[in-house]
């Protein structure tokens, strides 16, 4: 590929690649948490999650594989997901959603990537972090759902 033409980010595993495939997008996860955990801002989402965030680590890693146009982990390990209304269960806002993607931005600022994935990927998780954030308006959450 020339520096003159696009990455075709989007299109079979390119982006799976891109992201450095599993190992790459486990240590995305990692770092994600990581500010999670250490970022004020990220507060009222680390709120979301238990002490212990294994499950959500491998929950999201293996989400991202598949998403992302590699192997399809996420639907081997524990079915099939519609990401907004598995989210139904928490009261997920506009701060909410921010906070969110303020942890995967800094995550992906971490990452070896190019600057064209890293704008890429962080443009297309904007658009399941919005689309949760309007079921939440259409549906809101209701204390003790799962």
């Amino acid at each position: 590929m020339t520096s003159a033409q696009e990455p075709a980010f989007g299109v079979g595993d390119a982006s799976f690649q891109a992201a450095g495939g599993e190992s790459g997008l486990q240590q995305l996860v990692a770092d994600f948490y990581q500010v999670m955990e250490e970022a004020p801002q990220a507060a009222i989402v680390r709120a979301m999650y238990p002490d212990d965030v294994s499950e959500a680590r491998d929950r999201l890693a293996s989400f991202l594989s598949g998403w992302l146009g590699g192997p399809k982990r996420y639907a081997e390990k524990y079915g099939g997901i519609s990401i907004p209304q598995f989210h139904t269960r928490w009261q997920v806002g506009e701060a909410e959603r921010d906070a969110w993607l303020f942890c995967m931005e800094q995550a992906i600022a971490r990452q070896p990537y190019t600057p064209e994935f890293a704008e890429y990927l962080l443009r297309q998780l904007r658009v399941p972090a919005e689309r949760i954030r309007q079921v939440q308006t259409a549906c809101p959450a209701r204390p003790g759902q799962s």
